[in-house]
Protein backbone atom coordinates (compact mmCIF):
# COMPACT_ATOMS: atom_id res chain seq x y z
CA UNK A 1 0.00 0.00 0.00
CA UNK A 2 2.61 2.43 0.88
CA UNK A 3 4.38 1.67 -2.70
CA UNK A 4 0.95 2.35 -4.34
CA UNK A 5 0.50 6.03 -2.37
CA UNK A 6 4.28 6.76 -3.32
CA UNK A 7 3.08 6.08 -7.00
CA UNK A 8 0.27 7.53 -7.13
CA UNK A 9 1.80 10.79 -5.47
CA UNK A 10 4.56 10.73 -7.67
CA UNK A 11 2.11 10.65 -10.59
CA UNK A 12 0.27 13.27 -9.32
CA UNK A 13 2.44 15.89 -9.60
CA UNK A 14 5.23 14.81 -11.96
CA UNK A 15 3.02 16.47 -14.81
CA UNK A 16 3.33 19.91 -12.79
CA UNK A 17 7.53 19.82 -12.21
CA UNK A 18 9.79 21.35 -14.64
CA UNK A 19 7.76 22.88 -17.16
CA UNK A 20 5.48 24.30 -14.86
CA UNK A 21 8.65 26.08 -13.14
CA UNK A 22 9.43 27.74 -16.83
CA UNK A 23 5.80 28.68 -16.90
CA UNK A 24 5.67 30.58 -13.76
CA UNK A 25 9.49 31.95 -14.73
CA UNK A 26 8.49 33.28 -17.80
CA UNK A 27 6.41 35.89 -16.50
CA UNK A 28 8.39 38.36 -14.59
CA UNK A 29 8.79 40.60 -17.05
CA UNK A 30 7.54 43.79 -15.87
CA UNK A 31 7.27 45.69 -12.33
CA UNK A 32 5.56 43.48 -9.76
CA UNK A 33 2.33 44.81 -10.04
CA UNK A 34 2.24 43.68 -13.76
CA UNK A 35 3.59 40.71 -12.62
CA UNK A 36 1.60 40.38 -10.69
CA UNK A 37 -1.75 40.15 -13.06
CA UNK A 38 0.06 38.39 -15.37
CA UNK A 39 0.59 35.38 -12.40
CA UNK A 40 -3.06 35.68 -11.42
CA UNK A 41 -4.00 35.65 -14.82
CA UNK A 42 -2.02 32.86 -15.96
CA UNK A 43 -2.15 30.47 -13.15
CA UNK A 44 -6.24 31.11 -12.78
CA UNK A 45 -7.13 27.04 -13.82
CA UNK A 46 -4.20 25.75 -12.51
CA UNK A 47 -5.45 26.53 -8.95
CA UNK A 48 -8.71 26.34 -9.88
CA UNK A 49 -8.08 22.87 -10.63
CA UNK A 50 -6.29 21.84 -8.16
CA UNK A 51 -9.21 22.61 -5.48
CA UNK A 52 -11.64 21.15 -7.89
CA UNK A 53 -9.07 17.70 -7.26
CA UNK A 54 -8.76 18.16 -3.76
CA UNK A 55 -12.08 17.78 -3.29
CA UNK A 56 -12.60 14.30 -5.34
CA UNK A 57 -12.24 11.00 -4.09
CA UNK A 58 -14.22 11.05 -1.10
CA UNK A 59 -16.25 7.90 -1.20
CA UNK A 60 -18.24 5.43 -4.07
CA UNK A 61 -20.87 4.52 -1.68
CA UNK A 62 -23.95 5.56 0.46
CA UNK A 63 -22.94 2.59 2.47
CA UNK A 64 -21.26 2.90 5.71
CA UNK A 65 -18.35 0.79 7.60
CA UNK A 66 -20.20 -0.95 10.76
CA UNK A 67 -19.10 -0.19 13.84
CA UNK A 68 -14.86 0.02 14.40
CA UNK A 69 -15.01 -1.54 10.86
CA UNK A 70 -12.33 0.13 8.62
CA UNK A 71 -11.18 0.71 4.93
CA UNK A 72 -7.86 2.64 3.60
CA UNK A 73 -7.64 3.74 0.37
CA UNK A 74 -5.18 6.05 -2.13
CA UNK A 75 -6.24 7.24 -5.18
CA UNK A 76 -5.80 10.64 -7.17
CA UNK A 77 -8.13 12.99 -8.83
CA UNK A 78 -7.37 14.96 -11.97
CA UNK A 79 -9.26 17.68 -13.08
CA UNK A 80 -9.78 18.89 -16.92
CA UNK A 81 -9.40 22.93 -17.56
CA UNK A 82 -12.52 24.21 -19.18
CA UNK A 83 -12.17 25.66 -22.48
CA UNK A 84 -13.28 29.05 -21.30
CA UNK A 85 -9.61 29.12 -18.74
CA UNK A 86 -7.70 28.15 -21.56
CA UNK A 87 -6.51 31.48 -22.55
CA UNK A 88 -6.71 35.09 -21.60
CA UNK A 89 -6.48 38.73 -22.97
CA UNK A 90 -3.41 40.55 -21.98
CA UNK A 91 -5.20 43.97 -22.86
CA UNK A 92 -7.51 42.86 -20.43
CA UNK A 93 -5.55 43.01 -17.23
CA UNK A 94 -4.69 46.70 -17.26
CA UNK A 95 -1.05 46.46 -17.48
CA UNK A 96 0.78 49.60 -16.86
CA UNK A 97 4.78 48.84 -18.71
CA UNK A 98 3.46 45.76 -20.92
CA UNK A 99 1.21 45.47 -24.16
CA UNK A 100 1.08 43.25 -26.98
CA UNK A 101 3.59 43.58 -29.67
CA UNK A 102 0.68 42.49 -32.17
CA UNK A 103 -1.96 44.58 -31.20
CA UNK A 104 -4.23 42.38 -33.07
CA UNK A 105 -2.69 38.77 -31.26
CA UNK A 106 -3.26 40.24 -27.57
CA UNK A 107 -4.69 36.34 -26.49
CA UNK A 108 -2.43 34.05 -24.80
CA UNK A 109 -2.68 30.77 -23.03
CA UNK A 110 -2.98 29.95 -19.36
CA UNK A 111 -1.45 27.29 -17.25
CA UNK A 112 -4.05 25.14 -19.06
CA UNK A 113 -4.10 26.40 -22.46
CA UNK A 114 -1.95 25.14 -25.64
CA UNK A 115 1.08 26.11 -27.25
CA UNK A 116 4.66 26.20 -26.14
CA UNK A 117 4.94 29.72 -26.44
CA UNK A 118 2.49 32.93 -25.42
CA UNK A 119 1.96 35.97 -27.04
CA UNK A 120 4.92 38.49 -28.00
CA UNK A 121 4.92 41.65 -25.57
CA UNK A 122 6.65 44.82 -25.22
CA UNK A 123 7.92 46.03 -22.19
CA UNK A 124 8.80 50.08 -21.89
CA UNK A 125 10.69 51.82 -19.65
CA UNK A 126 8.59 53.87 -17.55
CA UNK A 127 10.73 57.22 -18.13
CA UNK A 128 11.09 56.66 -21.89
CA UNK A 129 7.12 55.19 -22.70
CA UNK A 130 6.76 57.19 -26.05
CA UNK A 131 10.71 56.27 -27.45
CA UNK A 132 11.05 52.83 -29.10
CA UNK A 133 14.60 52.64 -28.52
CA UNK A 134 13.85 51.88 -24.71
CA UNK A 135 11.88 48.54 -25.11
CA UNK A 136 12.61 45.11 -24.65
CA UNK A 137 10.39 42.37 -26.49
CA UNK A 138 9.93 38.93 -25.51
CA UNK A 139 7.01 36.41 -25.13
CA UNK A 140 4.72 34.94 -22.08
CA UNK A 141 4.76 31.37 -21.35
CA UNK A 142 3.00 28.65 -23.54
CA UNK A 143 0.19 26.37 -21.83
CA UNK A 144 1.53 23.53 -19.74
CA UNK A 145 -1.15 20.82 -19.20
CA UNK A 146 -5.16 21.27 -19.51
CA UNK A 147 -5.39 18.08 -16.96
CA UNK A 148 -4.99 19.42 -13.16
CA UNK A 149 -4.16 16.32 -10.39
CA UNK A 150 -4.29 15.73 -6.60
CA UNK A 151 -3.92 13.08 -4.62
CA UNK A 152 -5.90 11.28 -1.77
CA UNK A 153 -4.99 8.74 1.19
CA UNK A 154 -7.61 8.38 3.90
CA UNK A 155 -9.01 6.06 6.67
CA UNK A 156 -12.68 5.22 6.92
CA UNK A 157 -13.90 3.98 10.29
CA UNK A 158 -17.43 2.80 10.75
CA UNK A 159 -18.99 5.08 14.21
CA UNK A 160 -22.51 3.99 15.73
CA UNK A 161 -25.97 4.38 14.18
CA UNK A 162 -24.98 3.78 10.26
CA UNK A 163 -22.17 6.81 10.48
CA UNK A 164 -18.61 6.74 9.75
CA UNK A 165 -15.75 9.19 9.41
CA UNK A 166 -12.91 9.63 7.26
CA UNK A 167 -9.45 11.04 7.85
CA UNK A 168 -6.86 12.19 5.05
CA UNK A 169 -3.28 12.79 5.96
CA UNK A 170 -0.09 12.79 4.13
CA UNK A 171 2.87 13.66 6.19
CA UNK A 172 4.87 16.58 4.53
CA UNK A 173 7.02 14.25 1.56
CA UNK A 174 9.29 15.42 -0.79
CA UNK A 175 8.41 14.20 -4.19
CA UNK A 176 11.52 15.12 -6.11
CA UNK A 177 13.65 18.36 -5.99
CA UNK A 178 11.84 20.02 -9.37
CA UNK A 179 7.90 19.13 -7.73
CA UNK A 180 8.59 20.01 -4.42
CA UNK A 181 7.19 18.76 -0.80
CA UNK A 182 3.10 18.22 -0.14
CA UNK A 183 1.36 17.81 3.30
CA UNK A 184 -2.52 17.25 3.44
CA UNK A 185 -4.91 16.69 6.49
CA UNK A 186 -8.74 16.36 5.80
CA UNK A 187 -12.30 14.92 7.66
CA UNK A 188 -15.20 13.72 6.65
CA UNK A 189 -18.56 12.51 7.88
CA UNK A 190 -21.21 10.13 6.07
CA UNK A 191 -24.79 9.02 7.42
CA UNK A 192 -26.60 6.43 5.70
CA UNK A 193 -30.35 7.20 6.12
CA UNK A 194 -31.40 4.39 4.39
CA UNK A 195 -32.53 2.01 7.33
CA UNK A 196 -33.30 5.74 9.29
CA UNK A 197 -36.26 5.84 7.00
CA UNK A 198 -37.03 1.96 6.27
CA UNK A 199 -35.43 -0.85 6.91
CA UNK A 200 -35.97 -2.56 3.60
CA UNK A 201 -35.36 -0.02 1.22
CA UNK A 202 -33.59 -1.25 -1.68
CA UNK A 203 -30.59 0.96 -1.92
CA UNK A 204 -28.41 3.14 0.46
CA UNK A 205 -29.14 7.06 0.60
CA UNK A 206 -26.34 9.32 2.28
CA UNK A 207 -25.30 12.18 2.96
CA UNK A 208 -21.40 13.09 2.97
CA UNK A 209 -19.55 16.17 3.94
CA UNK A 210 -15.80 16.59 3.96
CA UNK A 211 -13.29 19.16 4.06
CA UNK A 212 -9.51 18.96 3.09
CA UNK A 213 -6.36 21.19 3.88
CA UNK A 214 -3.26 20.45 1.31
CA UNK A 215 -0.01 22.76 1.83
CA UNK A 216 2.81 22.84 -0.85
CA UNK A 217 5.88 23.73 -1.14
CA UNK A 218 8.06 24.21 -4.67
CA UNK A 219 11.70 25.73 -4.99
CA UNK A 220 11.65 28.43 -7.86
CA UNK A 221 14.21 29.51 -9.79
CA UNK A 222 13.71 33.05 -11.07
CA UNK A 223 16.63 34.68 -13.10
CA UNK A 224 18.33 37.74 -14.18
CA UNK A 225 19.79 37.58 -18.13
CA UNK A 226 22.74 36.76 -16.62
CA UNK A 227 21.69 33.67 -15.45
CA UNK A 228 22.67 33.99 -11.83
CA UNK A 229 20.64 31.86 -9.64
CA UNK A 230 19.34 33.34 -6.90
CA UNK A 231 18.84 31.43 -3.67
CA UNK A 232 16.04 30.94 -1.24
CA UNK A 233 13.55 31.10 -4.26
CA UNK A 234 10.00 28.77 -3.37
CA UNK A 235 6.62 28.81 -4.07
CA UNK A 236 4.31 28.07 -0.81
CA UNK A 237 0.53 27.43 -1.25
CA UNK A 238 -2.10 26.19 1.21
CA UNK A 239 -5.63 24.45 -0.52
CA UNK A 240 -8.83 24.61 1.21
CA UNK A 241 -11.94 22.78 0.05
CA UNK A 242 -15.56 21.57 1.63
CA UNK A 243 -17.06 18.97 -0.24
CA UNK A 244 -20.91 18.30 0.48
CA UNK A 245 -22.64 15.17 -1.18
CA UNK A 246 -26.25 13.31 -1.40
CA UNK A 247 -24.93 9.75 -2.70
CA UNK A 248 -27.49 6.90 -3.35
CA UNK A 249 -25.92 3.72 -4.54
CA UNK A 250 -27.43 -0.58 -4.83
CA UNK A 251 -24.71 -3.06 -3.96
CA UNK A 252 -25.09 -5.88 -6.46
CA UNK A 253 -22.84 -8.71 -5.06
CA UNK A 254 -19.10 -7.37 -5.47
CA UNK A 255 -20.17 -4.26 -7.79
CA UNK A 256 -21.83 -0.97 -6.16
CA UNK A 257 -22.54 1.60 -8.86
CA UNK A 258 -23.72 5.37 -6.96
CA UNK A 259 -24.37 8.85 -8.02
CA UNK A 260 -24.34 11.52 -6.62
CA UNK A 261 -25.20 15.29 -6.06
CA UNK A 262 -23.47 17.97 -4.23
CA UNK A 263 -21.92 20.98 -3.91
CA UNK A 264 -17.99 21.79 -3.69
CA UNK A 265 -15.97 25.28 -2.78
CA UNK A 266 -12.18 26.03 -3.00
CA UNK A 267 -9.71 28.39 -1.80
CA UNK A 268 -6.14 29.04 -2.51
CA UNK A 269 -3.50 31.15 -0.80
CA UNK A 270 -0.10 31.00 -2.50
CA UNK A 271 2.53 33.20 -2.34
CA UNK A 272 5.82 33.96 -3.72
CA UNK A 273 8.49 33.52 -1.08
CA UNK A 274 12.34 34.48 -1.60
CA UNK A 275 13.95 37.74 -3.50
CA UNK A 276 12.87 38.10 -6.98
CA UNK A 277 14.16 40.20 -10.19
CA UNK A 278 11.71 41.98 -11.74
CA UNK A 279 12.06 44.06 -15.25
CA UNK A 280 11.43 47.52 -13.86
CA UNK A 281 13.06 49.43 -16.52
CA UNK A 282 14.75 48.98 -20.22
CA UNK A 283 17.96 50.80 -21.40
CA UNK A 284 18.55 52.81 -24.85
CA UNK A 285 19.98 49.66 -26.53
CA UNK A 286 16.62 47.54 -25.55
CA UNK A 287 18.15 45.40 -22.14
CA UNK A 288 16.06 45.35 -19.24
CA UNK A 289 16.99 46.80 -15.89
CA UNK A 290 16.48 44.67 -13.23
CA UNK A 291 15.24 45.61 -9.21
CA UNK A 292 14.97 42.63 -6.68
CA UNK A 293 11.96 42.47 -4.32
CA UNK A 294 11.44 39.93 -1.67
CA UNK A 295 8.39 37.90 -1.23
CA UNK A 296 6.51 39.69 -3.87
CA UNK A 297 3.52 38.22 -5.41
CA UNK A 298 0.47 36.25 -3.75
CA UNK A 299 -2.79 34.32 -5.22
CA UNK A 300 -5.42 33.89 -3.20
CA UNK A 301 -8.90 34.70 -2.40
CA UNK A 302 -11.50 34.59 -5.20
CA UNK A 303 -9.30 34.66 -8.89
CA UNK A 304 -8.30 31.10 -7.37
CA UNK A 305 -11.82 30.14 -5.75
CA UNK A 306 -13.87 27.72 -7.30
CA UNK A 307 -17.53 26.97 -5.94
CA UNK A 308 -20.19 25.10 -8.33
CA UNK A 309 -22.74 22.41 -7.79
CA UNK A 310 -21.63 18.70 -8.67
CA UNK A 311 -22.70 15.37 -9.69
CA UNK A 312 -20.58 12.27 -10.12
CA UNK A 313 -21.44 9.19 -11.05
CA UNK A 314 -19.21 5.95 -10.40
CA UNK A 315 -19.01 2.77 -8.57
CA UNK A 316 -16.87 0.38 -6.17
CA UNK A 317 -15.55 -3.44 -6.55
CA UNK A 318 -15.13 -5.41 -3.71
CA UNK A 319 -13.01 -8.91 -4.00
CA UNK A 320 -13.20 -9.73 -0.11
CA UNK A 321 -10.35 -7.23 1.66
CA UNK A 322 -9.55 -5.49 -1.85
CA UNK A 323 -11.26 -2.21 -3.23
CA UNK A 324 -11.23 -0.62 -6.51
CA UNK A 325 -12.35 2.46 -7.20
CA UNK A 326 -13.79 5.33 -10.34
CA UNK A 327 -15.80 7.99 -10.69
CA UNK A 328 -16.54 10.80 -12.50
CA UNK A 329 -17.98 14.73 -11.47
CA UNK A 330 -19.20 17.33 -13.77
CA UNK A 331 -18.92 20.61 -12.34
CA UNK A 332 -17.47 23.89 -13.27
CA UNK A 333 -14.03 21.46 -13.97
CA UNK A 334 -14.73 17.94 -14.74
CA UNK A 335 -12.69 15.62 -13.44
CA UNK A 336 -12.11 11.59 -13.02
CA UNK A 337 -11.15 9.62 -9.79
CA UNK A 338 -9.62 6.03 -9.69
CA UNK A 339 -7.65 4.53 -6.57
CA UNK A 340 -7.58 1.17 -4.88
CA UNK A 341 -7.92 0.39 -1.25
CA UNK A 342 -8.45 -2.44 1.69
CA UNK A 343 -11.51 -2.86 3.88
CA UNK A 344 -12.03 -4.90 6.85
Amino acid sequence: MKKTFTLILFAAFISMKASAQDGINDLFKGNPSDVNKLLNAYTDPLFKGFGNSLNGGWTNTARTQKLLRFNIRVSATVSFVSDADKNFDINSLGLSNIKPTNAGQSVTPTFGGTGSTGAAITVTDPAHPTDPNYTYKTNLPGGVTQYIPAPQIQLTVGLIKNTDVTVRFIPTTKITDDVGSVGMFGVGLKHNFAPDLSKTLPFDLALAIGYTHLSYEKPMDVRKNDNVAIPGQSLKGDFTGWNTQVILSKRLLFFTPFVSVGYLSSNTDVGLKGSYPFVTGVTNTGQPVYTNYSDPITVNGSSAATNSARADVGFQMSFWVLKLYASYSFAAYQSANAGIGLGF
